[in-house]
């Protein structure tokens, strides 16, 4: 069986529904919506579906809020997965089966991320890199025509997306898990408040398992990028990515060197090419 948990902060209750709508696989036990804005509109609107649970909290940032939902679930021996899931993606419902039939067939997964396109039909880029200090700087601070060979490579734009991929840098609007891998890992780090998390979770499990890229299955994700629009979003952005390079190294990260290169290397990466 599987579990889903997704945060929200104010959502739009259409938004909430087309996502359901992805989520009736018979495999599916339990829904979470953890509310980071206690409303009482997505509380009743969650009391229409047998298998939602609605938890109502202040706002405690994007990881800590999914640990709240998977607190719940660690030691459900009736689970074997988890789908960390962002209330503005939607999919056919029968990629979850195919997914948990991935995962059964490879017990040394324990993260999955599938191909991930925008509403327009355009590919997102949804895996990459471990990001540098410069990566990051560059792409928030910097022109485009700048940063063009740097973003070129960081965010894996030489590569086609067709072919599965170990990599340790996963978005975080679907993140599927195998539910056991947290006793080994943890679950996720409640010192960042939104955005790195899923970069630290995912490279948590990189090095102990297989954290796939797999383009088998697709899904639509409307991101937002709010932190490009909003101020206040941006400061939080910087603040919690200042706090991910103290925890694993500004210039001396010698995971990020080793994976990066691997991944250069499996993909063939030649240099930038206009």
């Amino acid at each position: 069986m599987i579990t889903v948990s997704i945060v929200t902060y104010k959502t739009d209750v259409e938004e909430l529904k087309k996502c359901f709508s992805s989520l009736t696989s018979p495999l599916i036990k339990t829904i979470y919506v953890v509310d980071n804005s206690e409303q009482i509109y997505l509380a009743e609107f969650c009391k229409q579906y047998s298998h939602v649970v609605y938890i109502g909290s202040q706002n405690v940032g994007y990881g800590a809020g999914h640990n709240k939902a998977l607190r719940q679930v660690l030691d459900d021996k009736d689970v074997s997965y988890h789908l960390v899931l962002n209330s503005d993606v939607y999919f056919e419902p029968d990629i979850i089966d195919r997914i948990a039939g991935y995962m059964d067939a490879n017990a040394d997964v324990a993260q999955l991320q599938p191909y991930v396109l925008y509403p327009n039909g355009k590919q997102q880029e949804a895996v990459r890199l471990l990001p540098t200090p410069i990566d990051l700087i560059a792409r928030r601070f910097m022109p485009n025509w700048l940063i063009k060979r740097l973003n070129y490579r960081y965010t894996l734009l030489f590569w086609d997306h067709k072919t599965p991929l170990n990599v340790p840098n996963h978005q975080g609007s679907f993140m599927f898990f195998r539910l056991s891998a947290f006793k080994k890992v943890g679950l996720f780090d409640e010192k960042f408040f939104l955005y790195p998390e899923d970069i630290d979770m995912t490279r948590r499990m990189h090095k102990y398992f297989r954290t796939m890229f797999w383009p088998e299955v697709t899904i639509v994700h409307a991101h937002r990028a709010a932190s490009y629009k909003n101020t206040k979003m941006l400061f939080i952005h910087m603040w919690n990515m200042i706090k991910y390079f103290n925890k694993w190294g500004w210039i001396f990260d010698s995971e990020r060197k080793k994976w990066n290169k691997e991944i250069l290397e499996e993909l063939n990466y030649k240099g930038y090419q206009e």
